[in-house]
Formats: structure tokens, C-alpha cells, sequence
């Protein structure tokens, strides 16, 4: 595709990769419907949640792009987030109902648990120790559900 066939569909480059955002953002949290076909609530949650890291690592991959974003008013990042956590407040709720997951956690509280994991540093090994750190994180929301171990 040419320059000018995109700048007749976006006006400018920042909309342009505000677009290709949103795309995928709207593709990562259609995920846990289908992932909740195919797997036990607790299961569908934890591959969420590592699609979640891989989001992030993604996203630090386009750092350079999304901060021409950030220095707009866009609502892009605010409603990404509201997006995830309510993708993850569908998955918890059944995996809560099921007897599986702990039911006092929101997906608000969770994403920003998440947040603090994914916002180190993309040093070599992050994504091994953001994948580690993620999998304690679900050992955490088994603890304490009616079906325990």
C-alpha cells in the first residue's frame, strides 16, 4: 500500500498507529470467550493472563510509535485498559463461580498487578521472569477458592 492510500484512511501517522492499537487490543480481549470454549475456567485464565505479558512485551516493541500517542489526547490507553480489565473480570467471575478462582479480586486490580510485572525494564530474560512472576501471580488467585487443593 502506498503513503497516500493510508493518509486517505488516516489523517495522520499517529492515527494510523492508533488504529493498529486498538486492532489488537480489540483481538486480545476477544480472547477469553474462545479460550473459555476450550479450556476450564482457571485455564482460560491463566493463558489470559500470559497473553497479557506477551501484549505487553509487544506493546515495549512499539514503544517508540505508541508514544506519539501518549503526547495526544487520546483515550486509546484508558480504554485498552478498561478492555483488559474487563476481560479479565469475565474470566475471574467464572473461574470464581466454577469453585476455582478466589472471588474477592477485581480485573482492575489484577491488571494493575500486572502492570507492575510487565513494567520492568526489557532487559534480557524479562519476558521469562514476566511469564514466572505472572504463573505465582495465578497460583495466588487458586489460593483461597472453594475447590482448592
Amino acid at each position: 500500500m502506498a503513503v497516500g492510500t493510508f493518509y486517505r484512511h488516516f489523517e495522520t501517522r499517529e492515527a494510523l498507529v492508533e488504529e493498529v492499537y486498538r486492532q489488537e487490543v480489540d483481538e486480545l480481549c476477544a480472547a477469553p470467550a474462545q479460550l473459555l470454549n476450550r479450556h476450564a475456567p482457571d485455564e482460560a485464565l491463566r493463558r489470559f493472563l500470559l497473553l497479557l505479558v506477551e501484549h505487553a512485551a509487544v506493546g515495549k516493541g512499539m514503544a517508540v510509535a505508541l508514544e506519539s500517542i501518549m503526547a495526544t489526547d487520546s483515550p486509546i490507553f484508558d480504554d485498552a485498559r478498561m478492555q483488559m480489565a474487563q476481560a479479565l473480570d469475565q474470566l475471574l467471575k467464572v473461574g470464581a463461580a466454577g469453585g476455582t478462582i478466589r472471588g474477592d479480586v477485581s480485573g482492575r486490580t489484577l491488571l494493575r498487578a500486572l502492570g507492575g510485572i510487565c513494567g520492568m525494564h526489557a532487559t534480557e530474560g524479562w519476558r521469562d521472569e514476566a511469564v514466572r512472576i505472572t504463573e505465582i501471580l495465578f497460583d495466588g488467585l487458586r489460593f483461597g477458592a472453594q475447590n482448592a487443593d
